[in-house]
């Protein structure tokens, strides 16, 4: 090869590296094909997330006829592993094991909890479904501890994961690793909608059952992929090291940072007022809308594209110094007409207006997601942002959970009490339930609004560091 047609082949691998993304992200230790091939247990996330909020909920309610209340249930089951995380990150941070690894047998076991979750849900529900004497009570026992084991294992990868990225990755890359193997997770979310809602097009339970196993496998192997080779093995982290700080007395001392508490709680209450239409969203779409499966599986990908494009927008304006609670208030303000269109669209009966109103709450959730989890981390000093980021992750989780559980029993409640003619013939329709739960929705936004507010000052009279040179976030919630 000559001078000058190795001069453009290298000019051209630089012209490639600078317009991949992320591309900046890699470094000697860590090239940017082993850190995508790490990236690959975020995707096998993403696509258990489309399954348990979008498919699972559409399917249950629609095609098997089980009550929208104990979907809700089944919905919020995974959730409760949630608060576990920071206890599960400080774990893995101390682990002690022969074979010098502290987050690689976490992921593993945490991927065998979710493949075997996975594998047997399909029986449990379709043992709800068929209604039978007798039966029916060991679905729902089967369901329970299906959806429990999902979220375990789905919660034990992603803490253990992330926090093998932070290892491997060199401290001045970290943000950047970390904010692309968050990118990957909309990127599961998003390819696995549309995968499983081409499969799932034409419906049957036998279908149901192959793409439940399937995805089972897929989310297996990708997981495997992902750690294959990739943390070092190490001999001082053998049993009989030296004590680490206790998780009691680290929490004791989080809870010490001032304004934190507020901030938890305008969380809580945002993600609630974001999270009550999860399971509502794709049986909405089938019942008063008339969707199929696959199309109402699509709403999945569209929310997620929303909530991509409101992490795109909130790093520009961290980046350039915005205030994170003020993205935040601008997140929840998206909300309100995004809700206010779902609402519209059964009158209208216009799926383009259902769609519009679900890119739009997935643009303001995204928005507030992250800019509540940068101001979370931006309080916390003296090592303790994983302790932090748990912190905010079990507020959410339990804020989503309680908020699926309350918007399942409160449609179902609704609906009863307008079949039963108490509600006057304005409540005999479909949308009803649906309708009540998204007010109380926007309802919810205005009470984050109200708790996010004295949070918000002005430059002056709280200054802020400057934007870094890039943006990036040293750690991000799924």
């Amino acid at each position: 090869m000559s001078a000058r047609e190795a001069a453009a082949r290298a000019q051209m691998s630089r012209f490639i590296m600078s317009i991949m993304p992320f591309a900046d992200a890699a470094s000697t230790d860590l090239p940017l094909a082993r850190l995508f091939r790490l990236s690959l247990f975020q995707v096998s996330v993403g696509i258990t997330l489309v399954l348990l909020g979008g498919t699972l909920n559409r399917v249950m309610a629609i095609e098997l006829g089980i009550p929208v209340s104990i979907i809700a249930v089944a919905m919020a089951l995974p959730l409760v592993a949630a608060p576990a995380r920071a206890l599960i990150g400080h774990k893995s941070d101390t682990h002690r094991s022969y074979l010098g690894w502290r987050r690689v047998p976490y992921i593993w076991f945490g991927a065998l909890i979710q493949f075997g979750g996975l594998a047997v849900m399909p029986f449990s529900l379709l043992l709800i479904s068929e209604g039978l004497a007798g039966k029916a009570v060991y679905g729902e026992v089967g369901m329970t501890l299906a959806f429990l084991m999902v979220g375990f294992g789905l919660h034990t990868v992603q803490t253990a994961g992330l926090a093998l990225a932070t290892d491997i990755a060199p401290p001045e890359k970290r943000p950047r690793v970390v904010a692309m193997l968050y990118t990957m997770l909309i990127v599961g979310m998003f390819v696995g909608a549309i995968v499983i809602g081409r499969l799932l097009s034409d419906f049957s339970t036998l279908r149901l059952i192959q793409v439940l196993q399937g995805s089972a496998l897929v989310t297996i192997t990708l997981t495997c992929i992902a750690i294959w080779k990739q943390e070092p093995r190490r001999r001082d982290i053998q049993p009989g090291g030296q004590p680490k700080e206790p998780f009691r007395a680290a929490l004791k001392a989080l809870r010490q940072q001032k304004g934190l508490d507020r901030l938890l709680v305008a969380l809580a209450v945002g993600t609630a007022a974001f999270g009550m239409q999860d399971v509502l969203l794709e049986p909405y779409g089938g019942s008063v809308l008339h969707m199929g499966v696959g199309s109402t599986t699509l709403l999945t990908a569209l929310f997620a594209t929303g909530s991509l494009v409101g992490y795109f927008i909130s790093a520009r304006l961290m980046g350039r110094g915005g205030n994170p609670y003020v993205v935040a208030g601008i997140g929840l303000m998206l909300g309100l007409p995004g809700f206010a269109a779902v609402i519209m669209a059964a009158p209208f009966a216009s799926v383009a207006v259902f769609s519009a109103g679900t890119a739009m709450i997935g643009l303001g959730s995204g928005l507030f997601a992250v800019s509540m989890l940068i101001a979370a981390m931006a309080m916390v000093s003296d090592g303790r942002g994983g302790l932090a980021l748990g912190a905010w992750s079990a507020v959410q989780a339990m804020a989503l959970g309680l908020a699926v559980a309350v918007g399942g029993f409160l449609r179902d409640g609704v609906m009863g009490l307008a079949d039963a003619g108490w509600l006057g013939s304005a409540f005999q329709s479909p949308a009803s339930g649906y309708s009540i739960v998204y007010l109380v929705e926007i309802l919810l936004v205005f009470g984050a609004l109200a708790c996010l507010g004295p949070l918000v000052k002005p430059r002056r009279v709280e200054p802020r560091a400057a934007p870094p040179a890039r943006f990036g976030l040293a750690d991000l919630p799924n």
